[in-house]
């Protein structure tokens, strides 16, 4: 897939079915693979209609668990925790290569590595999620215990909480905040957890009522996402272009610029889409040794590859 792919438009699009999608965050650039997508017309291709659901309310992993939506956009620890309640779904498309969080710290702390954490006040949103998750997991890969940190719930403040000097460091999405941090003029380090540990990112929650009657439509949606983000890859400027037509609060050009930048990174990878065993596993494991998951899962049943567009 490429930029130079010729956008596609279907000849019956009265017929297009409908896709609301939970996203799990604001309207952003870092959805710059969907928006070319559905603007290019890869969605439509397949007979698709896909409406962005941005609403902070909106639990994706239950209305997918419960049958009432096809595809959630969710971090990797929730596919986990949502089948160890029982609720039947699966994983089909790593949305990010690399898990996305990373720890901030203004330079001034002396924070350059994980053991630098010994003794610091760390904020986080809340003591779950993909941000709870990464900094528990890079604290155990670098041997540091629970009781040598102050971890601090600080909702998702976390800029103004660094910036007020609440807290010594916050664990943030690394394509994210660091950017607009910086955008400040603030001297910053930061540790990227996917540097320490590999841990199964965000990508496209469905679930086995769908898989079982309408595999063709987890096929489509795929397919198309994945051809969109093959061309946001080869293409960032006509990418950006796109998503600043979709999102008119962009802006600041420059700024947003270099999260897309940041997010291709984490897109970028031999095969896009695909999941990777040793990162499940490693993600079983954060969640075993919290106390999150009291057993572990066949891991088989909680994401698969076999939907992805042959390379």
């Amino acid at each position: 897939c490429t930029a130079a792919s010729p956008s596609v438009t279907p000849t019956a699009t009265a017929s297009l079915r409908v896709i609301r999608l939970p996203m799990g965050y604001i309207p952003s650039v870092q959805y710059a693979n969907l928006y070319v997508a559905m603007q290019k017309g890869y969605f439509a291709a397949e007979g698709l209609e896909v409406q962005p659901d941005y609403s902070y309310e909106t639990n994706g992993v239950a209305l997918v668990g419960a049958g009432e939506l096809p595809f959630a956009v969710v971090s990797g620890e929730q596919v986990l925790l949502a089948r160890a309640q029982g609720l039947p779904v699966r994983y089909v498309m790593t949305w990010f290569r690399k898990f996305p969080v990373a720890v901030v710290s203004p330079r001034s702390a002396g924070i350059a590595k994980p053991e630098d954490l010994r003794g610091k006040r760390i904020g986080v949103p809340t003591l779950e999620g993909a941000n709870f998750i990464g900094l528990r997991a890079l604290l155990a890969a670098s041997g540091i215990r629970d009781d040598e940190v102050m971890v601090q719930a600080i909702g998702f403040n976390q800029v103004e909480a660094l910036t007020a000097g609440q807290v010594d460091a916050v664990v943030v999405y690394a394509n994210n905040e660091p950017i607009r941090l910086a955008a400040q003029g603030q001297e910053l380090n930061v540790i990227q957890v996917s540097d320490y540990v590999s841990l199964a990112a965000n990508g496209i929650l469905t679930n086995e009522t769908t898989l079982e009657k309408d595999p063709e439509l987890v096929r489509a949606f795929v397919r198309a996402l994945v051809h969109g983000t093959s061309d946001v890859i080869a293409d960032p400027e006509g990418a950006y272009v796109i998503a600043k037509q979709t999102v008119p609060e962009l802006t600041d050009d420059t700024l947003e610029q270099r999260v897309l930048e940041a997010t291709i990174a984490l897109w970028t990878s031999d095969r896009v889409g695909y999941s990777d065993a040793d990162a499940w596993q490693s993600m079983q494991d954060t969640l075993l040794a919290t106390g999150l998951l009291k057993d572990p899962l066949d891991l088989s049943l909680a994401y698969t590859n076999d939907y992805l567009p042959e390379p």
